[in-house]
């Protein structure tokens, strides 16, 4: 299994429009067959500790089986569109993998 977590900062002028649509986008991407699972969320700014971050604006985690279908993802057309469509936005964007 490998978990491939990307973390987004929007830049400050993006709208509640682009951020609605960018989450839309970042759904989209149950669309590469080969994403077990895709879990799109938000910060909980509610949790108040000194080792939780909620600076970033969207945490995207995927699922994959191996590192093959993380190299498909990476390539697929429904991946590259998003980036695409959204990149524009990103102000500083973080991905952790692990097995």
């Amino acid at each position: 299994m490998l978990l491939h977590h990307v973390l987004f900062w929007v830049k400050p002028e993006t709208t509640a429009e682009q951020k609605a649509a960018f989450e839309k986008g970042l759904e989209s991407l149950t669309g590469v067959p080969t994403a077990q699972a895709v879990y799109v969320g938000t910060p909980v700014t509610s949790i108040n500790r000194p080792v939780v971050d909620t600076t970033y604006t969207f945490s995207l985690v995927i699922i994959f089986d191996d590192l093959a279908g993380h190299d498909v993802y990476q390539t697929h057309p429904v991946h590259k569109a998003f980036l695409e469509s959204f990149k524009q936005y990103f102000e500083k964007v973080v991905i952790y993998d692990a097995a």
